[in-house]
């Protein structure tokens, strides 16, 4: 009973700030990739890839654009939340035209997350711990480059990831390494050499979601107390798209790299809560920042990212840094 009452109580407080939280979209690559993204940096063959990505939450939004807040035993104090991701991929880039002239590959990636709410003793807001994220597998089709006079002018290639819901999940905590729903997320990604040394890149995503059959204990009493009538036995994260984009100068030739990155999501269908629309949880947000790519041979590349979001509509807003070891074999 008593933990029922620290429940309704943090719902309510949270949602008499006018300012409930959402958080329902599952993670997706946001900033991740950035340069060079059209095409396999070293031709067909294996890839395996390292990421290393830091996120700091200095602050978690709602819908109205500010701050959260988060009941305590202490009182009411603003919230945020912090990520450690160490994700593995692995690529198989074929010659082998299939489809149109694009040759087919297969990709495959697992994070392992860690997760991390402040204040840790929040009512209304809980981070699920460390645990495997969602398995990414991705078919894909990459073109060979456009060529021109002084060297590559285009490349791109179309992938069709499916996110499976593998990851660690409990509806006890808001933020979890896994989704608990199945997630298409595919993407066109292309290279622009706009001369041979300066390049400009994007990697643009449409996002559709299943279900989460057991959505979070606290999430269903926020939602029950301002819709009575929904009993919130399943919560359906609304369609969205997001855009990675970055530009870069070679400034040492076949070595150095340097430019800006970022990255851009918009929820853009409401998010179904039994099978009905609620409107206020549509998440948005804008990153940009420095960036560079180190080629430190034709088989290994490095690439490191740092970003500052800002714009946030119902879900964290903070800084974010990625490392990424890319290696041929």
């Amino acid at each position: 009973m008593k933990r029922l009452l620290h429940r309704l109580t943090s719902a309510a407080l949270v949602l008499a700030a006018g300012n409930a939280p959402a958080f329902d979209l599952p993670s997706v690559n946001l900033g991740f990739t950035s340069f060079l993204d059209g095409g396999p940096p070293a031709g067909p063959g294996w890839y395996f890839q390292e990421y290393l990505h830091f996120y700091q939450g200095d602050k978690l939004v709602g819908d109205d654009g500010n701050a959260v807040l988060a009941p305590t035993p202490r009182g009411v104090e603003e919230h945020s939340a912090d990520a450690f991701v160490a994700m593995q991929q692995l690529i198989y880039q074929s010659d082998t035209e299939l489809l149109a002239g694009g040759k087919w590959g297969l990709n495959v990636m697992l994070p392992i997350v860690d997760l991390d709410a402040s204040p840790d003793d929040s009512l209304a807001i809980q981070a699920n711990g460390t645990g495997l994220g969602d398995l990414l597998v991705g078919p894909f089709l990459q073109w060979d480059p456009v060529m021109g006079a002084n060297g590559p002018r285009f490349m791109h290639r179309i992938e069709l990831q499916m996110v499976f819901p593998t990851g660690k999940y409990d509806s006890d905590h808001e933020l979890n390494p896994g989704s608990n729903h199945f997630s298409f997320n595919p993407y066109w990604a292309g290279t622009l050499f706009v001369t041979p040394r300066w390049t400009a890149s994007w990697r643009l995503h449409y996002l559709w979601n299943a279900e989460n059959d057991d959505p979070s204990t606290r999430t269903r009493f926020a939602i029950q107390l301002a819709r009575p009538d929904l009993p919130v036995n399943d919560i359906r994260p609304g369609q969205a798209v997001h855009v990675n984009f970055a530009t870069a100068y070679e400034v040492l030739p076949k070595q150095l790299r340097i430019g800006l990155n970022g990255y851009y999501l918009n929820q853009t269908t409401d998010t179904e809560v039994d099978g009905e629309d609620l409107a206020g949880r549509r998440e948005e947000v804008f990153a940009i920042g420095p960036g560079l790519v180190w080629h430190a041979s034709p088989d290994t590349h490095i690439f490191a990212n740092l970003y500052f979001e800002t714009e946030a509509k119902n879900r964290p807003e903070g800084t974010r840094f990625n490392l990424r070891l890319v290696q041929h074999f």
